[in-house]
């Protein structure tokens, strides 16, 4: 078998989400880092270490939907791994799953994780086939870096900064969450630039349009998703409101 770029690429990436994964755990047991900030590690990791791996072996991962659609249902499937019996049984995956075990979130954290993943890719990749059917894929990474990097940022900004909270729901539970506006103000401030950055594939009105209203609605969408289970929201919404703009 050809050891193609993308083949290459998926294994180097298989195997630095690996590693920042397990570090991830060691910081929480070893070192008590809060989950809250080793889970956003991981966040980044998801997607930054893919984009960056995939340059260095030139792969064209990103543009190549079927590659996507696979690499979603294995990511998701490879959560399997965080099943108790699983982990319990290979010690490395419990110290993986340390990462992104916030004691918050207990009994439910796999539940919601995976549930968050198999629905978030669900969302994603019809509206990225959708975009590029209407030859738009230069707007593609717009919901995706306000996800990554505002609703990455929000968690960890809030806990360190944040002294106007508010409450939120999660699924299966009466439990209520806190969020800080602090920790909003991360994805309303993520979605100004990133609108920003990509004003060259706008016409004028649709680029005011966007500035006006992309960057709040994803904000509003993020502080009232339920806990944990923000990404198919963002998504939906973000991608949705930039479609209607798009018509215009």
């Amino acid at each position: 078998m050809e050891l193609t770029p993308e083949i290459q690429s998926t294994v180097a990436k298989g195997i630095a989400l690996t590693a920042v994964m397990l570090l991830s755990g060691v910081l929480v047991r070893y070192f008590s880092v809060k989950v809250n900030y080793t889970r956003k590690i991981n966040h980044f990791a998801l997607f930054f270490l893919p984009v960056f791996i995939d340059k260095q072996f030139n792969a064209e991962t990103f543009t190549d939907f079927t590659y996507l659609a696979i690499s979603a249902a294995v990511s998701t499937a490879a959560l399997s791994v965080y099943y108790e019996p699983i982990r319990k049984a290979i010690p490395p995956f419990q110290l993986m799953f340390e990462g992104i075990d916030r004691p918050e979130d207990r009994p439910y954290t796999l539940i919601w994780v995976w549930t968050q993943f198999a629905v978030g890719f669900a969302v994603l990749l019809p509206m990225i086939w959708l975009l590029g059917q209407r030859d738009l894929e230069s707007l593609v990474l717009i919901p995706i870096l306000i996800n990554i990097i505002g609703d990455g940022l929000a968690e960890p900004v809030g806990i360190r900064f944040g002294k106007h909270e508010y409450k939120t729901r999660a699924l299966f539970t009466n439990k209520t969450y806190v969020r800080t506006f602090e920790g909003s103000a991360c994805v309303l401030i993520t979605g100004f630039v990133t609108v920003a950055m990509h004003y060259e594939y706008f016409t004028t009105i649709q680029f005011i349009l966007s500035m006006l209203f992309i960057p709040i609605i994803m904000t509003l969408t993020e502080a009232y998703s339920p806990h944990t289970w923000d990404t198919p929201f963002l998504m939906f919404t973000g991608y949705t409101s930039l479609m209607l703009i798009m018509l215009i």
